[in-house]
């Protein structure tokens, strides 16, 4: 799908939501990137065959100091 020089992540990939945006639509919470993959704003996505994938980020916290 991608005609890029340096071509965008595979949508099975890790890095998918690297891609390229084709489209966005921040109203309704969605953009449609150059792999196919549409990214949803929780960080969900829908990959080009269907399959949902769910948030896969680790959002780490902050560890308090310790004196």
């Amino acid at each position: 799908m991608c005609t890029h020089r340096t071509p965008c992540p595979e949508p099975a990939s890790d890095a998918r939501d690297l891609a390229a945006v084709v489209s966005s639509h921040p109203e309704q919470g969605w953009r449609l990137l150059c792999n196919g993959v549409v990214l949803f704003d929780d960080d969900g996505a829908l990959l080009p065959d269907g399959r949902a994938v769910a948030d896969h980020h680790v959002w780490l916290a902050p560890q308090p100091v310790s004196a």
